[in-house]
């Protein structure tokens, strides 16, 4: 399950995975002794999504519930469960597939946790 804003998308997904990223600040570094010195600030989601093949319909609806700087993205976690976090998307690349019939394939972006 996964929605932006409240809009479904759950149905065109092909793949979704999730990583959980550590954020490290800048005085994280090694001692002299190779030890790890750590300051985590925080841990962020990253949504990274494979589309199926969209009539143009179908993209437009995905594309323009991820158009704003910043939104709200409702899904599974695999430590917290369902999760709704705000986000915003990175770089978004498709192929037109078929012009005639308006078909998209390989539709891909990464949503992150702002």
């Amino acid at each position: 399950m996964i929605s932006v804003n409240g809009v479904d998308i759950t149905s065109y997904v092909k793949s979704c995975k999730v990583s959980l990223q550590d954020l490290d600040s800048d005085s994280s570094v090694r001692n002299v002794k190779g030890q790890m010195l750590r300051d985590r600030i925080a841990v962020k989601r990253k949504i990274e999504l494979e589309f199926a093949p969209l009539q143009s319909s179908e993209i437009k609806k995905i594309l323009r519930a991820i158009s704003s700087i910043f939104f709200y993205v409702t899904f599974i976690d695999p430590l917290e469960g369902e999760s709704n976090k705000e986000m915003y998307c990175g770089d978004r690349s498709a192929a037109l597939y078929d012009s005639r019939k308006e078909l998209w394939v390989g539709l891909k972006f990464n949503l992150i946790e702002r």
